[in-house]
């Protein structure tokens, strides 16, 4: 029974066990059932979240022009309109930025974009592409992942650079119209709506007496008073233009101005911007009162004159008569003070038979009475009874009416006489003339002419007494000169083409061979005069000596070619053969004996000269041509005399002769070519050395002289004579003077020339038998070489 009762209990235990099993699993499973559910619709809750963002990236993607790249992993995804980067572009073309970007935009945009991709840099910015339009790129990390955006932005752009033109536009606009403002010598200004002083021109400031705008500005500085300020102000309000005549104080002067102010923009309460404009009229009154006596002064004139004078108003009345035409027509005072008409002075005229005789005075006086209404002056002539010859004028007045001239020409009719018999009597002179010569008028025809213009230009006289124009007189000389040229100068100067009168000569080859000399003179009466001189003789004899000097030319060129080709052609087998006779004379190839070795020192010495020689002619020939150049430096003044000194110390111990260098210690250096200053003093120790007998003193010395560096080298030779002390600059002059010295003459020449090149001047004093000195001024400033053909000589130009 215990034994049933273990077993019982334990199957009981077991169904228990499996119970509480069975019933805590059971509890899990709705546990856990019921928390996936939950999760399960959270994640619906999310994926429909989700969904709606993307239904929003997507509404948003759609709504304008752009493309979205997301960089996940090495595909890129691309979402959006591709066309904007080109038309029918797809999506693999948006990723070829180098395709559709602008060269300098597409560089740019990819290195902003690795930076991005690499270190999560964001960046926005505006790119062109090839086709002109505009794109916008935005990049930047959106939960780790690089995300670009390309927008088109070509309106908004179009539109913002409108705008900015537009704005650019009006500022130069107001930049200029201020400036404008500023030019202009009338006071200008502006005032904001609280009637403050806003802006001012120059011409204001100068005005007030102010040194600038800012001290307008700030002080409020008035051209104005206050009532008319004032005055201005209200009118502006109302909306009217300011306008009035004022006095003012302008720049301590009291002057007179025209005032225009008027308003600026709509108004408001605290009232209306106002610009405005002063100018000054003080001249205009001073010249209106000088008007009023300038007219006094001319009446006064005109009455003085002896030529008479009447003036008539619009209504022919008499308005002024000066005294000479009240005695002309011997007319009462008393009468002409009363201001008759024109007609009825006419008419007492007439009774008193001063008027010219007429069959039909009715008609005459109608047609004299006609003037009025012209525009333009009448000139007419009066034979009066008394045999007097009047020249009348009557000139239409700017109000109306007229003013009578009437000038008694009788003295001069009788003058006229005279000066036709004057004119036959010149035409006579004219004609025993050997020139030809012709006197066109004003309009361009031949007046006058002589039997010599005739024969030279072969025109018959039918054509001269018909008084041609100077065209016609141009196509019968045609045929002997040829057309154009000179011939179109003198019909251009006849007919008055030209912009100025004027003298003018030229010169005028004939197709027979005939040269002559034409000269054009203008008259002062409009007039032309034409003068032929025949200089055919003079011309082929200045041909002549053309041609000779055009030979002369040819060959100096020609020798200068010569010189320098030779002197080329011998320095490289001279340089040979010094060479080869160094190695000899050093015996690399074998021994020699004493003969063979005089030899090689001879050929070594003789080479050496003539290289020399060559060398000399060479940098004359490039002194020539203008290709020399300076090297410039800092030139050692004492080092630089050393060193030729040195060049020529085997001549010295050869000649026996005693060197003296005089150079102060810290004398210095100037700016120059130490290689030529070296062979300007070398060329004059050699010429110093060549002319010194045994046991005389050459003597070195340089100074420093206010700005110039000065260096001279003397002898004690024979000196040099006046009649070759002129010459010895000049190229191959050697003069030995009795002396052991030979050369060809180019020392002194390329001393003056390497001298003048650094813009300093040699100069010479020499006595016969007492010695030479040869002083060389050179700047101690540095200052530029002077130009080649102002430092040679002008000897040298042949």
């Amino acid at each position: 029974m215990p034994y049933l009762d273990g077993r019982t209990a334990f199957g009981s235990a077991v169904i228990v066990g499996l119970i509480i099993f069975s019933t805590t699993l059971a509890i899990m499973y709705v546990s856990e059932r019921r928390r996936w559910q939950e999760r399960e619709r959270e994640d619906e809750a999310e994926l429909a979240r989700l969904r709606g963002a993307d239904d929003r990236a997507e509404f948003l993607l759609g709504s304008e022009r752009q493309v979205v790249v997301v960089f996940d992993g090495d595909e890129p995804s691309v979402e959006g309109d591709p066309s904007i980067v080109a038309p029918d572009a797809n999506y693999r073309r948006v990723l070829a930025f180098g395709s559709w970007l602008a060269a300098p935009d597409a560089g740019r945009f990819e290195a902003a974009l690795s930076r991005l991709r690499a270190r999560g840099e964001a960046f926005r910015m505006t790119l062109r592409t090839a086709s002109g339009s505009f794109v916008e790129g935005e990049g930047r990390t959106i939960v780790g992942l690089a995300v670009l955006r390309l927008r088109d932005v070509s309106e908004d752009r179009s539109a913002r650079l409108a705008a900015e033109a537009r704005a650019e536009g009006a500022a130069e606009d107001l930049r200029r119209m201020r400036a404008l403002l500023d030019a202009v010598d009338e006071p200008a200004w502006l005032r904001d709506a609280d009637g403050r002083l806003a802006w001012a021109n120059r011409a204001y400031c100068g005005a007030v007496e102010a040194g600038s705008l800012e001290v307008v500005t700030g002080r409020s500085l008035e051209l104005l008073d206050r009532k008319e300020r004032q005055i201005a102000a209200r009118r502006c309000r109302d909306g009217e233009t300011y306008r009035a005549r004022v006095p003012a104080i302008m720049a301590g002067a009291r002057r007179v101005l025209d005032i225009t102010e008027a308003p600026l923009g709509e108004p408001s309460a605290a009232g209306v911007a106002s610009g405005g404009l002063a100018r000054d009229v003080s001249e205009i009154e001073a010249l209106r009162a000088e008007l009023v006596s300038q007219a006094q002064a001319q009446t006064r004139m005109l009455d003085q004159l002896p030529t008479a004078v009447a003036m008539f108003d619009s209504s022919q009345r008499l308005v002024f008569h000066n005294a000479a035409y009240r005695q002309l027509w011997e007319l009462d005072a008393a009468f002409l003070d009363g201001h008759p008409s024109d007609g009825e002075i006419l008419d007492r005229l007439r009774a008193g038979r001063r008027l010219p005789e007429q069959a039909d005075y009715w008609t005459w006086k109608a047609k004299v009475l006609e003037t009025y209404r012209s525009v333009e002056s009448v000139e007419t002539w009066w034979h009066l009874p008394d045999r007097r010859t009047l020249r009348v004028v009557a000139n239409p007045g700017p109000q109306g009416g007229l003013t009578y001239l009437f000038d008694d020409v009788s003295d001069r009719m009788k003058l006229e006489s005279r000066v036709n018999a004057l004119s036959q009597v010149q035409r006579e002179t004219l004609d025993s003339l050997a020139e030809g010569v012709a006197l066109f008028g004003q309009d361009g025809r031949l007046k006058l002419s002589n039997r010599a213009f005739a024969d030279l230009w072969r025109l018959d006289t039918a054509l001269l007494d018909s008084s041609p124009h100077i065209n016609a007189v141009v196509e019968h000389a045609t045929r002997l000169a040829p057309a154009g040229g000179p011939w179109s100068d003198l019909r251009a100067a006849v007919a008055g083409l030209t912009d100025r009168r004027e003298r003018s000569a030229v010169r005028m080859e004939r197709l027979d061979g005939g040269v002559f000399d034409v000269a054009a003179e203008p008259l002062p009466d409009g007039g032309t005069l034409l003068t032929f001189a025949d200089v055919t003789a003079s011309v082929n004899v200045e041909r002549a000596l053309t041609e000779r000097n055009e030979a002369l030319e040819l060959a100096g060129r020609l020798r200068n070619e010569f010189v320098h080709h030779v002197s080329y052609e011998l320095r490289t087998p001279l340089t040979n053969i010094i060479g080869f006779a160094e190695l000899l004379g050093a015996e690399t190839v074998g021994a020699l004996n004493e003969r063979q070795r005089d030899y090689a020192g001879h050929i070594t010495r003789s080479s050496a000269s003539l290289l020399a020689i060559i060398n000399d002619i060479l940098d004359l020939a490039s002194i020539d041509t203008e290709t020399i150049e300076l090297s410039r430096e800092r030139v050692d003044i004492r080092r630089t005399v050393d060193a030729a000194v040195l060049g020529i110390e085997d001549r010295l111990v050869e000649l026996k002769l005693r060197l003296e260098i005089d150079v102060p210690g810290g004398i210095g250096s100037f700016s120059g070519d130490p290689k030529r200053v070296r062979q300007i003093l070398y060329n004059l120790l050699s010429n110093a050395a060549g002319f010194s007998s045994s046991g005389q003193t050459i003597r070195v010395a340089a100074r420093k002289e206010s700005d110039e560096v000065v260096i001279s080298v003397s002898d004690e030779g024979c000196g040099i004579s006046p009649e070759v002390r002129d010459r010895v600059f000049d190229r191959f002059e050697s003069h030995t003077a009795g002396s052991q010295h030979r050369g060809v003459g180019l020392g002194l020449s390329i001393v003056r020339s390497f001298v003048e090149l650094h813009g300093g001047r040699v100069e010479l004093v020499s006595e016969r038998g007492a010695g030479t000195t040869v002083t060389c001024r050179f700047p101690a400033d540095g200052r530029p070489p002077q130009q080649l053909a102002a430092a040679m000589p002008p000897d040298w130009a042949s």
